[in-house]
């Protein structure tokens, strides 16, 4: 069980990483607006919360 939960964080933390860098790039090409940005970034701190509490709770 504890390799699935180590997994689970990994990937956790690999979205929010993915989602940081590509709101930086879309935002250089200006593909993207900033509702859509912020909603992106949105997502990607809620996963680093997620990865954060899986392990704050060892």
């Amino acid at each position: 069980m504890s390799q699935v939960k180590l997994i689970i964080s990994n990937i956790c933390k690999a979205v929010g990483l993915g989602m940081g860098a590509a709101v930086i790039v879309l935002g250089i090409l200006g593909v993207t607006t900033a509702e859509t940005g912020v909603a992106m970034l949105g997502i990607g701190m809620f996963a680093l919360a997620l990865a954060g509490l899986q392990t704050a709770g060892k």
